[in-house]
């Protein structure tokens, strides 16, 4: 399918938000179990890795309840007080959710992998830990796969590439599982090889370095994440073969001369605002005006349901406004 298909389709409405939070309640529950787990294994083993682990699991079980009230806020309906719906209050709550991720994770992965080299600990028995890895990477996985299941039906949905719509998608939640739990089953990984360096070796840098290695991960998922909500907090628009398509359902509308001036923003997974500074012919009346503008409204929330605002304003042409010696720009 043509490039212009596709990311045209990125701008149209797929399934409620219902799916999103089930994908962010199942990550929630596996998080908190697996954090308690590797809080104690990291004690009776003495492993720095699993103690950094556990600290990650923690920071992701916040994360999570974070993704959940983002979800739950975004989702009110427009009021007096904010016209424009809540959408982009879920960009607010998963950008701190990164912050958690940063703060609670990487930074004490990376002082307690500093504190492992730098004092020597030494390693205690590591059965209990590999027990709790091997239960926790079940979990992780089943969690990873209910994130991947929602996010690969929606590229599908799209018919856009699944590592494309993991880039671009606005559903940054679903996001925040997909990466979070993908470093929780590499971050596993890194602790049972420091588990087992350090175990065929008697000397605990193993364990230090995996803990470091653990830190840097969530250090890159938590700059990632937040990259990525900080860019829809302060306003990224439609796809331009999108916009594109945006100006010729527009100018097709009886009465509509040209676009002078297009905006898109996207306010929310499935929301997005089109303003636009409209050439109207010189000779179409008021009432011819005011339909078109009700038809443009019309075909644009047809052809991309994520359309749920339309503001059109009536603007002089170029020719126009040279005649009146105004300056050719609107």
């Amino acid at each position: 399918m043509a490039e212009p298909a596709r990311e045209a389709r990125e701008a149209r409405d797929t399934t409620g938000g219902g799916e999103s939070t089930f994908t962010v309640l199942v990550a929630a529950l596996a998080n908190l179990g697996i954090a308690i787990a590797k809080a104690v294994a990291g004690v009776l083993s003495g492993s720095s890795a699993m103690l950094s682990e556990a600290a990650h699991s923690v920071a992701d079980t916040v994360t999570e309840v974070l993704l959940l009230t983002s979800l739950k806020r975004s989702a009110r309906p427009a009021d007096e007080d904010h016209p424009l719906g809540h959408g982009p209050e879920r960009y607010i709550w998963a950008l701190l959710a990164a912050v958690a991720t940063f703060v609670g994770g990487a930074v004490f992965a990376l002082y307690d992998g500093v504190h492992s080299l730098t004092h020597g600990e030494e390693p205690g028995d590591p059965l209990v830990a590999y027990l709790v890895l091997a239960v926790a990477f079940l979990l992780e996985g089943y969690s990873l796969r209910t994130g991947l299941k929602q996010a690969r039906g929606e590229a599908r949905h799209y018919k856009v590439p699944f590592g494309r719509y993991l880039r671009r998608t606005p559903d940054t939640a679903v996001k925040a599982v997909v990466m979070e739990d993908s470093a929780a089953l590499a971050g596993l990984l890194l602790a049972a090889g420091g588990l087992l360096g350090g175990q065929l070796t008697g000397s605990g840098v193993w364990d230090g370095v995996a803990s470091l290695c653990i830190g840097a991960l969530l250090l890159y998922v938590a700059w990632v994440l937040g990259r990525s909500n900080a860019e829809f907090l302060i306003g990224r628009p439609l796809p331009r073969t999108v916009r594109d398509r945006i100006r010729a359902e527009l100018v097709a509308v009886e009465h509509i001369e040209a676009v002078l001036e297009l905006t898109t923003l996207v306010q929310g997974p499935r929301e997005a605002l089109v303003a636009a500074k409209v050439d109207f012919r010189d000779v179409a009346t008021a009432a011819q005006i005011e339909w078109a503008c009700e038809r443009a409204e019309q075909r644009l929330r047809e052809e991309f349901p994520v359309v749920r605002r339309v503001y059109l304003d009536p603007t002089p042409g170029f020719a126009q406004r040279r005649s009146e010696g105004l300056s050719p720009w609107p």
